[in-house]
């Protein structure tokens, strides 16, 4: 099984006409994506801010020059067909570092390694502003909380998927109406739909419209940040089973952001607790879940329950 996205021999399909080097599709447990140090911060900063923030005091917010430590030293590894959940309450960091690795904004150190980029040795979070529009292109898709942040409202559903498609290389039209269809059939909207505006459609066909978009590229790493807060329990449901059948599917290496230790549960096999931008506990999402070590860890798991 190869990388979604990647032709017969390996090949990330753009990279050549984009000027990048490339890999090579490996065994089953390839790496995706491998994140080493990564920290944001907003403000100014100081020699304070790290020292002074974090889970042991409780805060985020440098006392000496009032920076906000979105993240620090957060490192971690995601395999192609695994799905990493990343969980703490709001604040804690998690959806800071999936926006900084889909270039949303800026990340103030650290590395990040994605297989299909600079044979997985470049890292791109130093990428100059044309490679970094190539890997959000091309090997990645991004799903957010609030679908008014991954669509554009007034453009119809094909015309968004559309985009995607566009930028990612296709060029011919009927076969990109061709590929939208099938899309929004995978994420069970009617294909009939295509020419519709999503303002017109509920939060959770919404929600199936970005899934859409974002799986136009057939990407490598898929990023889903909170894409189920603010839906009917119901609706939540046949959302996640979505993304958890087009997972399986594709094969696709998935982050998978939340506050909700039950979605945390249904998707992930791997989870990272975070907690003032660091990562206070990390291991197989049934062991944290049936035996949390650290405290903040069990007052989550207990609050849930």
């Amino acid at each position: 099984m190869s990388l979604s996205g990647y032709d017969t021999s390996g090949a990330c399909k753009g990279c050549v006409s984009a000027g990048i080097p490339d890999t090579v599709t490996g065994s089953r447990d390839e790496t995706v994506l491998e994140v080493r140090n990564f920290s944001k911060i907003y403000g100014p900063s100081c020699p304070s801010c790290l020292e002074s923030t974090g889970p042991r005091h409780n805060t985020s917010v440098c006392p000496k020059c009032g920076s906000t430590v979105a993240c620090a030293g957060v490192s971690l590894t995601i395999h192609r067909g695994e799905i990493l959940g990343l969980v703490g309450e709001s604040g804690s960091g998690k959806s800071t570092l999936v926006r900084c690795l889909y270039f949303d904004d800026e990340a103030s150190g650290g590395e990040a390694y994605l297989a299909g980029y600079g044979d997985g040795r470049a890292n791109i979070l130093t990428a100059g502003a044309q490679q970094k529009r190539h890997i959000r292109n091309h090997l990645m898709g991004m799903v957010y909380q609030n679908p008014h942040l991954g669509l554009k409202m007034y453009f119809t559903c094909g015309g968004n998927i559309a985009e995607k498609l566009l930028a990612a290389g296709f060029c011919h039209v009927g076969r990109i109406r061709e590929k939208a269809g099938e899309l929004l059939r995978r994420t069970e909207i009617p294909p009939e739909r295509l020419d519709d505006l999503p303002a017109k459609f509920s939060g959770g066909m919404q929600q199936r419209v970005q899934i859409a978009k974002a799986l136009a590229n057939d990407p490598p790493l898929l990023l889903l940040d909170e894409v189920t807060t603010g839906l009917d329990v119901s609706v939540q449901a046949r959302v996640l089973d979505l993304i958890r059948s087009l997972q399986r599917e594709l094969q696709s290496a998935v982050v998978v952001v939340s506050h909700d230790l039950g979605v945390i549960r249904l998707l992930a096999g791997r989870t990272a607790v975070m907690k003032n931008g660091r990562v206070v506990e990390a291991g197989l999402t049934d062991q944290i879940l049936e035996d949390p070590q650290h405290p903040y860890t069990q007052l989550l798991v207990s609050s849930q329950l």
